[in-house]
Formats: C-alpha cells, structure tokens, sequence
C-alpha cells in the first residue's frame, strides 16, 4: 500500500486515498506502549525505593510535584520543538529526555536531583503525547480513527500494568529498575526511528483561550480541571501511602497494577451509556463512584490487601473515566472551528490542576500525613458533581443527534488533541 504524502491534504485523508500502511501506523503505537512499561515500573519504583532508605514520605511528594511541573512546561513548549525539528525527530529527542531522567534515577536515591529528573521526564512524556496524537490524527482517515486512537489509549495504559506489575520482581536495592526503564525508552525509539509514516507539516501555535472554552462548555473545562488533580493524586501519591502504610514491594506492585484495569473495565459501559443519554448524567454518576470509592479507601485504609486492590481499581477507573466523557461532552457543545483551541484551553486545564493539586497534596501531607490524597480526591470529586448537577439543572442538553460517539481515553495519556478533528460540518451547538 502507497505511503502517506506529506503534503495529502484533508479531504484526502477523509474520502481514503494513499491510505497509510497499518504497519506504519503501528509503528507509534508500539513506541508508545514499550515507553509505558518503563514509565509505570518508575513511577511505582520511587516512592518505594525512598521508604526503603528511610527518607521522609514528603520527597516522593515533592518529586510528583515536580513531575507536574514538567508535565506543565512540555504543554507549553513542545509546540516550538515540533515546528523546528518535525514529529519523528521530536519524538526521538524527547525520549531520550526520559531516558536521561531514568539515568539520574539510576545514581541512587537522591531526593533533590530525582525531583529534577522527575521534571524532566513530565517535560518528555506530555510532549511525547502530543507529538504522536496529533502525527496519529494526521496519518488516519476519519473512518478508523476512533477505533486507532482507542488501540492508542488501550496499548498505552496496559503497556502501564505491565510496568507497574514489573516491580514485584525488581531488586529495590539496585539500579535495576533505571537499567529497565531505559531499555524499554531506547527500544521504544527503534520503530519511530525505522517508520514510514509520513510526517504532519509543521503545526501552527493553538491558543489557549480559557475564557472562550468556559463559554463552550463549562463542565468539560471543570471535568479537566477535576481529572487533572484526580489523576496525578491518585497514581502519584497511591504507591506513597501505601509504602508508608508499610505494604511490601509485591504488594505495592499489585495495587498500582490493578488500578489501570479499573480505567480499562469501567470505559466501554460508562461511554456506552453515555452516547444515549445527557453525558452530564454519567458525569455526576462516575463523580459519585469516585468519591464512595475513595471513602471506602479510608475505610479499609490499611487492611486487606486485595479489598483495597477492588477500591483503588474502582476508584482509579472512574476518575480516568472523568476524562474520556469530559472530552467528549465539550467536544458535543463545540462547533467545528472552534475545536483546535478548546483542546488546547482543556489541556492547559488538566496541566494546570496536575501541577497545582499535588502541590497542595504534598503540602498538607507535612501535617495530615500520606493519606492526605484521599480526602483531598473527595473534596475535589464531590465539588465536581455538585457543579455538575447544577448545569444539569441550569442549562439544557445537547439532543441526542447532535452528540459524537464516545471514545475511551486516559488521564495516563494526556491530551485530547482529537477534540481538533470533528469530522462533521460546522454547526451551532447547545451550550452547557
């Protein structure tokens, strides 16, 4: 089959001329999940290497603030990078970032320069997010795209079990973890490195315009700001507590593993659900699962290891799901222009509230201690479904007709750079 040409232009792409070799397409998938298997292994190995030593539960802390940080920045300067140097050389420098914070991991453990190495790595994998999504909705026809890009999100977060599962059999004591880490980040390179999938041109600069995305859906916007701290709490500050609570590596290891499945089970019915019904609905629903799960949380905080692998399973999988329906709720509301700066606004929003929350997090947990994240999860889940419900009851739904289809995604991996490519008219859509 023909490759890609660089300059196929849009109606090309939609009535499927030179389609783009599945192969080819692949090719980022696979980058993706091979960096995913090292990413969930470090992210479940630092705070349990810190206990381990004996330093204070507060630096893990501090290193996922960090982490936000660099999440934050990437959002802010990736777009520069991709327009001097293209997609696939993006995506190569950009990995190499990881796998030089991976590096600094592997010197042992070091509070202060792990919190940097932490924000290089949040610097690299938001960037890597959006380099590979948006050259996956260059490359892919209308016709297959949800279905490509749910394989992306799937591939991404079960790449994220595995490398979470990765740590029971891990020496804690060793540089074994940085030593895999960097292997999966330098093998994750060879299929980008070897792909014919042609690059997107250079993309313009998307405004953030959070004024104007409020306008256009004020629960979307709250759903990326609720999902932004939801999310980088509960994966981050998670293995913390639970080293803190004195559960063993294995054990820390088969929590956050499980947590991905939740995000996987709980998608397909709630999306379902939700593209036959006001998505608001779901999203009170899913908010209210969250916050009975993390009470739950509380309940059982210290007990039995496999109910509190249920409860995190549940609660992780309704806060990823928090995501997906904000995503597709703001895109029902936005006429087709205004697309490409309402997911550059959303983004901003889920960036803004993963660097700000975890700050909060880590600061209170000086005096609350690491079970701080849990209510500090509720307070943000029941003020979400609180102004959910309020909207419900302030402003009227978008008709059935008039909705997209739902499309798993995960707060893991960030960025709803799918919001820019509506494949229908331009039209005027109900605001919530």
């Amino acid at each position: 089959m023909p490759i890609l040409d660089e300059n196929r232009t849009e109606t090309d792409r939609e009535h499927g001329s030179a389609p783009t070799p599945l192969i080819a397409i692949a090719s980022v998938i696979v980058s993706m999940a091979l960096i995913a298997i090292g990413n969930g292994l470090m992210f479940a190995y630092i705070p349990v290497r810190l206990g381990v030593e004996g330093f204070d539960p507060i630096w893990a802390g501090l290193i996922v603030t960090g982490l936000s940080a660099g999440g934050l920045a990437g959002c802010i300067l990736t777009g520069p990078l991709v327009r001097r140097v293209g997609h696939a050389r993006a995506f190569m420098v950009l990995s190499a970032l990881i796998a030089l914070s991976n590096v600094a991991i592997g010197a042992g453990p070091h509070p202060l320069l792990w919190i940097g190495a932490r924000a290089l790595y949040g610097f690299a994998i938001c960037g890597l997010f959006i380099v590979a999504q948006s050259w996956l909705n260059y490359a892919l026809p209308n016709a297959i795209r949800g279905r490509v890009m749910a394989v992306f999100y799937v591939s991404y977060v079960a790449g994220l079990g595995v490398g979470y599962a990765t740590l029971a059999i891990v020496d804690i004591h060793t540089a074994a973890a940085s030593l895999i880490g960097i292997t999966f980040t330098a093998l994750s390179i060879l299929p980008v490195g070897m792909t014919r999938l042609a690059q997107p041109p250079a993309p313009q600069a998307a405004s953030v315009a959070l004024r104007q995305a409020w306008r256009i859906s004020p629960v979307g916007v709250a759903g990326m700001l609720a999902v932004g701290g939801l999310s980088m709490i509960i994966s981050g500050f998670a293995p913390i507590h639970a080293t803190a609570k004195g559960y063993t590596q294995g054990d820390v290891a088969l929590l956050l593993s499980a947590m991905p499945v939740g995000t996987l089970i709980l998608q397909i019915p709630l999306g379902w659900i939700s593209d036959r019904t006001d998505r608001r609905f779901v999203l009170a629903g899913t908010a209210m699962l969250a916050i009975v799960a993390s009470v739950l949380a509380i309940v059982f905080d210290g007990g039995a290891l496999m109910v509190l692998v249920v409860i995190y399973l549940v609660w992780d999988g309704a806060a990823e799901s928090i995501y997906s329906l904000s995503s597709a709720h703001a895109a029902d509301r936005a006429r087709k222009d205004e697309l490409l700066a309402l997911s550059s606004s959303m983004l901003f929003a889920w960036s803004l509230a993963g660097f700000v929350v975890p700050g909060i997090v880590t600061a209170l947990s000086v005096v609350f201690g690491t079970a701080t994240f849990i209510y500090v999860g509720i307070v943000i889940a029941a003020l979400f479904c609180l102004f959910v419900l309020w909207r419900v009851i302030a402003a009227r739904p978008v008709p059935a007709a008039a909705t997209g289809s739902f499309t798993p995604m995960s707060a893991q991996a960030p960025l709803p750079v799918e919001l820019a490519f509506a494949t229908d008219e331009p039209q005027d859509r109900a605001r919530d």
